[in-house]
């Protein structure tokens, strides 16, 4: 089925085709931007029709050019040159390859290259780039208005993750009104886009992000983050209106597009901005709901009573949009194709200019189509000149502009300014836009026929991408409009990322949407209401009373008592191991998708009461709701994947000859001993439990004593399940009594332990005690912690790399075996990234988990609290003291603190703190980063942040971790994808959530058996 935008637009198409047909024979006079594709190009030229032709060559110059400008050296440049050009995939053309024709980066002709190669880059980064300095904005745009075209100015920058940067963000733009403000008055007036049905316009206008205007900005947190966007948008308004300037609100990644709309729908209808006209937002064409958003604003604009301007792009960041819903497991928010944008963005173009009266109509693309139909539908409408202008991005679409500006419209150029360096995201925005197969500027300049190209858009029939991927040039077309990243991409949903079919991860929630916030505030409340219950054992099937009880308290508020547990006794060990052997003589024999179904139940149970267990988490360790969210989807992902491996397992092997049959099977090892951590109370508990389980085997859990609530609730959801009496018992107790009599007691068939190194290894010792009557040797499963590092290269995305180590060295407290607890950076960066570093530490809200705009609470206890401290005082004495973070007074809270100028050997840098402490530490090159990396006992986590391909290598090769993470945190494995693991004094036992976890949990058997009978055997295939 062919699916067109005509049926929708038939009144308007005959206008749109004939205009259309006018604007493209326009752009294709001689002399205009595309017939310099057919001339002598300039190096730059030539670099954008190399990677045309290559899709090779494309993705690894892209990458290159994306670390370009943080190489510090004409060696450092030719170097990273050669090892990203010189890739297998690569075919390099015969000047290129000239250029790379040396075997020293730092010889005469590499520098002589490097030269050629950087300006070539910096050309074409300034074809798109209005300047790097207001002085040669106002140039730029003193050009535009000579050609009769208005302007809109966006400083360059993707990512504000300091307060200081915020505040630096919001000064920039005061600066640049009030510079262009006071220019503008020297202006002579232009009518065309100066004037509009006798109305003065604004001669300046400014693109804002909202998400600049705060670095604690989440979705999370919409009241917090209104705050403080509202009072500083506030303060840019009115000097806008003070200088004469109109400010546009851009519209960035899906997760921050209903917080934005809900900060500005409320803003501009206060008493003070309800008038303002000079005021527009963004909606982006390749969103889904893109036309509910835009009926949102409509139905608003009507109550306003005054009109604001709606930009209407294609949208900037589709492959980011699609890569994070499917790592989320999330809906797709965007459109799969690029013609299905461009019907949605017909439909809205109509909606938006049919309700001119209410909104007016900015139409930004550089597709001829687009914007011949918005003109088609203003002619036929009579749409007044006020009320309608197309838009182009700078150094873009400059033939199209100009054709539209004979026609007697409004055209204005969406021109960025900046740094290179804050630039370079967007530069290849631009680039992978104008190298894409389905960009129209490019198809233009290619002169394809007419007809084809003003067509109207239609979606046909996906073809599914091919195993080993040859289609996945597919992937990186590119959409041609402005502001756009929209590629028209083949749909990544018909790729299969999944080995078992049958496993399908729990997706996270998406907190970007508002319905899920209102769930988890509902869950807080739910959970409050319920604190303070008395939970018991449950031993064979019954909960039973105790003599001992304790109180599990709230660390952030430790007078709150979430619920009060009764602790077994040594006589009710004995009871707990002597109803979990009888049950052991059925449970081992019940058919393993039996077993397999109880445990995808319980997955579904945990999934339906989501938000609950969240709540339990962040009220009895203190774990903030989004990072209790993904502990629970890993939870549910052990279910499943437990499940799924189990039934894999017990189809078990067979290896047959002539004559014989031999068959390889598994059968459970008997009495698991599960002792869980405080610090993924759910997580880890889940998972070491229901593997034994799903093998065959009984289970105890005895949780930690400051996470017993959230044990209990997951006995609740293994008796719902259906779990047998006596095969899964619930059993807090002191660590010290009843966890060692347990792992010394000779019917204990292996011990699952994660937590503190010291424990592990007396647990490990003690198991290998042979005790009296003990016919096995006992299996010991143990994590016990990290030392871990992430490296910072030269060539590291310092934007990437700060926020990486804040959330990796802070989430939760730093209370993750997997934190980040060193930072080694290597010298030539060290300074701009600590200065960096310490101002995103300071921006960090420590307090209470349950309030929104808290990253970072408390720790679980005062033991815990005053070890910490210790080291605090210790780091004080082995470093400096770069940042520390002020903290509620009351909980057990501990300041997040880096320090600076940290030894390799210290004793911050190489004992595990289990808190909020950071050392960072000075390395002279990556040879010496990877020794002080791997120079601890430790060997579970680690990162790198880094642009060059040699480093990356070797980090894959030399790293001494179990799990490695490149240019990303190193918390938050995810089962299946990232199995979690590590090995030295980390612990032993293969990666919980990995294909060979179950094999710990079972007991492999041979049968083989000799089927032959005087002589005569079946022999397969043979005839009856």
């Amino acid at each position: 089925m062919v699916v067109s935008s005509q049926s929708n637009l038939s009144q308007y198409e005959e206008k749109t085709q004939a205009i259309a047909q006018e604007l493209i024979l326009a752009t294709r006079q001689k002399g205009n931007i595309f017939s310099r594709l057919k001339e002598q190009m300039q190096f730059d030229d030539k670099l954008m029709n190399w990677t045309m032709s290559n899709p090779g060559l494309r993705v690894q110059l892209f990458r290159f050019i994306d670390a370009l400008p943080a190489l510090q050296s004409k060696g450092e440049v030719m170097r990273h040159l050669q090892q990203y050009l010189t890739a297998e995939e690569v075919e390099l053309p015969n000047e290129l390859k000239g250029l790379l024709n040396f075997t020293e980066p730092n010889s005469p002709p590499a520098q002589i290259a490097a030269s050629t190669i950087t300006k070539a880059v910096e050309t074409l980064a300034y074809k798109y780039i209005s300047g790097e300095t207001i002085k040669e904005v106002i140039k730029a745009v003193e050009r535009m208005r000579k050609e009769k075209m208005g302007f809109t100015i966006d400083l360059l920058g993707e990512a504000v993750i300091t307060e200081r940067e915020a505040e630096s963000y919001l000064q920039s733009y005061l600066d640049l009104i009030t510079q262009l403000g006071t220019q503008a008055q020297k202006w002579a007036t232009v009518p065309e886009i100066d004037t509009a049905d006798g109305e003065n316009l604004p001669k300046v206008q400014v693109s804002v992000k909202l998400t600049a205007f705060y670095s604690q900005f989440d979705p999370v947190d919409p009241d917090g983050g209104k705050i403080k966007v509202c009072d500083r948008i506030r303060t840019l308004l009115r000097h806008a209106k003070e200088y004469g300037a109109a400010v546009h609100f851009d519209m960035e990644q899906y997760n921050y597009k209903d917080v934005t709309i809900a900060i500005l729908q409320e803003l501009l209808m206060e008493d003070e901005f309800r008038s303002r006209t000079d005021i527009g937002v963004t909606i982006q064409g390749y969103l889904r709901d893109s036309e509910k958003d835009l009926r949102s604003w409509i139905d608003w604009a009507k109550r306003r009573g005054n009109p604001i301007t709606v930009r209407l792009v294609k949208g900037a960041y589709w492959d980011q949009e699609t890569i994070k819903s499917r790592q989320n497991h999330w809906h797709q928010p965007v459109f799969n194709q690029k013609p299905e944008t461009d019907i949605n963005y017909e439909n809205l173009t109509r909606l938006l200019l049919e309700n001119h009266q209410y909104l007016y109509g900015a139409i930004a693309s550089h597709n001829v189509r687009t914007q011949a139909n918005a003109i088609a539908i203003v002619e036929s409408l009579g749409i007044p000149k006020r009320r309608f202008e197309c838009q182009i991005l700078y150094g873009m679409g400059e033939s199209l502009a100009k054709a539209i500006v004979k026609k007697g419209y409004r055209v204005r150029v969406y021109a960025p300014y900046g740094k290179l360096l804050p630039g370079m995201a967007y530069l290849i925005r631009r680039l992978l836009e104008n190298t894409a197969n389905s960009s129209f500027l490019r198809q233009n300049s290619e002169e394809k026929p007419i007809s084809e190209l003003i067509a109207p858009p239609s979606v046909t029939p996906l073809t599914p991408l091919t195993k080993g991927g040859e289609n996945l040039d597919n992937l990186n077309k590119g959409g041609d409009d402005r502001d756009s990243l929209n590629k028209g991409k083949e749909s990544l949903d018909v790729m299969t990322i999944t080995k078992d079919k049958d496993f399908n991860p729990a997706p996270d929630t998406d907190y970007g949407r508002e319905e899920n916030l209102s769930k988890a505030r509902q869950a807080l409340t739910k959970v409050h209401n319920q604190l303070g219950k008395t939970y018991l054992p449950l031993i064979n099937g019954e909960y039973v009373e105790t003599e001992t009880y304790i109180d599990s308290v709230n660390p952030s508020h430790p007078s709150e008592v979430v619920g009060k547990i009764g602790l077994i006794s040594l006589s009710q060990g004995d009871e707990a191991m002597e109803s979990a052997s009888l049950a052991f003589k059925t449970w081992s024999k019940t058919p393993v998708k039996e077993r397999a179904d109880i445990l995808r139940k319980a997955g579904d149970i945990m999934e339906a009461r989501r938000h609950e267990l969240i709540a339990w988490m962040c009220y009895e360790v203190g774990k903030i709701i989004k990072e209790g969210d993904p502990e629970v989807s890993e939870a549910i992902d052990f279910c499943r994947y437990y499940a799924t491996e189990m039934e894999r397992l017990d189809r078990g092997y067979n290896y047959d000859v002539a004559g014989e049959t031999d068959r390889y099977f598994y059968q459970p090892k008997g009495i698991a001993l599960i002792v869980s951590p405080w610090n993924f109370p759910f997580a880890i508990a889940t998972g070491m439990t229901v593997a034994a389980l799903v093998a065959g085997n009984c289970a105890l859990l005895k949780p930690a004593a400051t996470s017993t609530v959230i044990g209990a609730k997951i006995a609740e959801i293994l008796v719902e399940a259906g779990i047998p009496k006596g095969v899964f018992q619930y059993i807090p107790g002191k660590g010290s009594v009843v966890g060692d009599y347990l792992v010394k007691h000779p019917d204990i068939h292996l011990i699952a332990f994660t937590g503190s190194r010291e424990v592990g290894c007396k647990i490990y010792a003690d198991a290998a005690i042979l005790q009296p009557k003990q016919k096995h040797l006992k299996r010991v499963i143990a994590e016990m912690g990290g030392k871990n590092a992430i490296i910072i290269d030269e060539s590291a995305d310092l934007d990437q790399a700060v926020a990486g180590v804040v959330q990796s060295a802070f989430g939760f407290s730093g209370q993750k075996c997997s934190a980040c607890s060193r930072v080694i950076v290597l010298n030539s960066v060290y300074d701009s990234f600590v200065e960096r570093l310490t101002e995103a530490v300071k921006s960090i809200n420590v307090g209470d988990a349950k309030n929104p705009s808290t990253k970072v609470g408390p720790v679980i206890d005062a033991t815990a609290q005053a070890r910490i401290l210790e080291y605090i005082e210790q780091g004080k004495k082995e470093g400096k003291l770069a940042i520390q973070v002020p903290i509620p007074e009351t909980g057990y809270f501990v300041p997040p603190t880096v320090f600076t100028d940290i030894s390799e050997d210290a004793v911050i840098a190489q004992e595990e703190i289990f808190g909020p402490v950071l050392a960072v530490i000075r390395a002279e090159n990556f040879d010496h980063a990877l020794k002080i990396a791997n120079g601890t006992d430790y060997a579970l986590t680690g990162g790198l942040y880094s642009r060059t391909p040699a480093h990356i290598d070797r980090a894959s090769k030399e790293f001494e971790v179990g799990n490695l993470y490149i240019n990303r945190g190193i918390t938050g494995a995810i089962v299946a994808r990232q199995p979690f693991g590590g090995f030295k004094l980390s612990g032993v036992g293969s990666k919980a959530g990995g294909p060979d976890y179950l094999l710990q949990f079972l007991e492999p058997r041979v049968v083989t058996e000799n089927i032959q009978r005087q002589g005569f055997a079946p022999i397969e295939g043979a005839d009856n």
